[in-house]
């Protein structure tokens, strides 16, 4: 495949006059629409302005290149514009952008694309191609300086192995002793589509033009090339990791290491050559685990809450398997009882030995769910060390028996152990830092000594004596409040008790408004069970509801995984919704007590009641006005689905 097989004539622009960044960019992806590769402007819009978020994909000399990769992209293609009076991009010099190729990629397996839009992106560091380009008088003019080049220029494979291959190897093992400076570097960008490879042609060039034998391995979409060997690294001056991604680390321990953006190695390739091999450059330690995130650029205001986001991700994707598979589970559980007739609604789930046994079983994955969430946020922050430190804090906070009278933890739920995985995470990183001041003996043991012994202390210490106490003191107040309310409205109680219901989906609100509930089916007032029960089946049924209509504001792996929450919802576990709200708090959690509490009035206000403290859908039929507790949930759900695709933000 070639270039101009990407480059449909359609798709460009030469005398283009956007007056903005934002309108440059619109007419761009305007050019690629008009190509017929995109099936949903929308979603490829919205994927290429998240991009941009990122980091400007302005990388200097005049010269923008904004990609998106989703599933609004059917095939591979590029749009080209060449803007003659230039436009301000926010570029890493500051400088008006004239040449911009916006890339479309698919979001598909097939990646035969990748390596053509590759040489692409490294063609355009050479300035001769550039200015061609920018000077083209047709189309056609345009479209054979892009050809011309493409048949010259060497493949991505090609073009970085020279001078680094096998021979290179030999060459350097040869050499270790020389006064010949050898520097290897690594490169790697979060789409790794174009930023990766014109990273690793500034830092070849800038190594080239100073008499450098240089290797670059590039870490793209298409994975990794051009691969160092143990040989190379041994025998390397310095290392250069030039990444907005994570790269393995641990090859490099001992090694000098700068550690910057992807963009350093676009913009700044001949400074970082000029460090490495002046050794004015710190010593990497392993010592925190063999991934260490690269250097973040610093250049948008948006980049400490990306970073937790993807902190607060890494342990909601690894919670979700436990969430679902442990849920339906339960969910069966109560099926199989409530065929076999069960009587006795608040035994549903365990009476018979199959449905105790999916029951026993999905009680275990769930007992999973929070170590899991706050060990994975730890380990994304701190690496490998924070992984047992996290899982500790998750533990305390869904809380354990240590013997039949004695718990430990248990009070701040959901809520506590996000805090617990964060605060995990800084402990490690906090732990790691002091340790680099340790003699070297004892620093090389730190990863597996220092590390958990004093980390996990110090979660055990700070889940014990400062989050478990504040939620607990939380959750005394709320009973307290609720207990008080005898002469307050119904309905209002009912709508205040559905929507804490979805506050923390278990944590301390969620429990106070259940202990409520149940206290009360035993001094004989039903309906206050009924408005508990369906503000806790609501925020599951929402977010699966949502997920179908409004699906640009749902990741893929949201929008797979979602359905099961008709069954959870459905089986009164409001747990399913956790990793949603874990992912998007600040949109996820409103939307669905706004719905829980509406249906909560409802339920109070038709006078809905309920004997069983459990069972949701397998209750129905002891539900007192069943016809208008439907009507409750549906409106509850509804309401929130619709809250949730008017506050989310839309995805790619």
């Amino acid at each position: 495949m070639r270039i101009t097989d990407l480059l449909d004539p359609r798709a460009i622009s030469l005398n283009a006059a956007p007056k903005s960044k934002e309108e440059a960019l619109d007419e761009a992806i305007d050019l690629m629409v008009k190509s017929g590769k995109i099936n949903d402007r929308a979603g490829y819009r919205a994927q290429v302005f998240a991009r941009e978020e990122e980091s400007t994909t302005g990388i200097g000399d005049g010269i923008a290149i904004p990609h998106g990769k989703c599933d609004a992209v059917d095939k591979p293609g590029l749009a080209a514009m060449v803007i003659p009076n230039g436009v301000d991009y926010q570029a890493l010099d500051d400088e008006p952008v004239t040449l911009m190729f916006l890339i479309a990629a698919p979001n598909t397996d097939d990646n035969v694309h990748l390596d053509v839009l590759s040489k692409l992106s490294m063609l355009l560091m050479h300035d001769d191609f550039t200015a061609a380009l920018r000077n083209a008088k047709t189309v056609d003019e345009f479209l054979k300086i892009v050809d011309d080049a493409d048949e010259k220029e060497a493949g991505v494979d090609e073009r970085l192995a020279e001078g680094s291959g096998e021979d290179a190897s030999k060459a350097a093992a040869e050499t270790a002793e020389s006064t010949w400076p050898v520097i290897i570097a690594v490169t790697s960008c979060p789409t790794g589509i174009a930023h990766t490879y014109m990273a690793a042609e500034g830092i070849e060039n800038a190594a080239k033009a100073a008499g450098i034998r240089v290797k670059v391995e590039t870490r793209g979409s298409g994975g990794a090339k051009n691969v160092l060997t143990d040989d190379e690294i041994r025998h390397a001056k310095a290392v250069i990791v030039a990444a907005d991604a994570k790269v393995p680390m641990e090859r490099f321990d001992g090694k000098k290491v700068i550690n910057v953006p992807v963009s350093d190695g676009i913009s700044k390739a001949d400074k970082l050559v000029d460090q490495a091999m002046n050794g004015e450059v710190d010593i990497y330690h392993a010592s925190a685990g063999s991934e260490a995130e690269s250097a973040a650029s610093g250049k948008n205001k948006d980049g400490a809450w990306h970073k937790i986001y993807t902190w607060l991700m890494n342990g909601v994707s690894h919670m979700l398997p436990f969430v679902v598979g442990g849920g339906i589970l339960i969910a069966l559980s109560f099926l199989i009882d409530s065929i076999a007739g069960v009587s006795d609604l608040s035994t549903l789930g365990s009476s018979s030995p199959a449905a105790a046994l999916f029951n026993h079983i999905g009680n275990a994955a769930f007992s999973f769910m929070l170590p899991v969430l706050a060990g994975f946020i730890a380990e994304a922050i701190g690496d490998r060390p924070a992984l047992a430190v996290g899982f500790v804090g998750g533990l305390l906070a869904k809380g354990f028996y240590v013997s039949e009278t004695l718990t430990v933890g248990g009070k701040s739920g959901f809520l506590g152990a996000l805090v617990a995985g964060f605060a995990a995470g800084f402990i490690v990183l906090g732990l790691e830092k002091l340790c680099t001041h340790l003699p070297e003996a004892l620093e090389k043991i730190a990863p597996v000594l220092i590390y958990p012994l004093v980390g996990v202390l110090a979660i055990g210490i700070l889940c014990i004596y400062v989050i478990e106490p504040i939620f607990g003191g939380i959750n005394s107040l709320l009973t307290l409040g609720l207990n008080s309310m005898n002469g307050v409205s119904k309905v209002v109680l009912g709508m205040i008790l559905g929507g804490m219901m979805a506050v923390d989906m278990g944590g301390p609100f969620n429990k106070a408004a259940y202990v409520f509930g149940t206290a009360a089916i035993a001094a004989g007032d039903y309906d206050i069970m009924a408005a508990v029960m369906i503000g806790g089946m609501t925020p599951p049924c929402a977010i699966a509801l949502s997920s179908l209509i409004f699906r640009n504001k749902w990741t893929k792996t949201e929008r797979e995984a979602a359905p099961t929450n008709f069954i959870m919802g459905l089986a009164f576990i409001t747990e399913g919704a956790i990793p949603y709200a874990a992912a998007d708090p600040g949109r996820v959690i409103p939307s669905c007590i706004a719905g829980s509490a509406i249906a909560g009035g409802i339920s109070m206000a038709f006078g809905c009641t309920l004997m069983a403290p459990h069972g949701g859908i397998f209750v129905f039929p002891v539900v007192g006005n069943w016809p208008m507790y439907l009507v409750a949930l549906v409106a509850g759900t509804v309401i929130s689905a619709v809250l949730l695709g008017i506050l989310k933000k839309k995805v790619a």
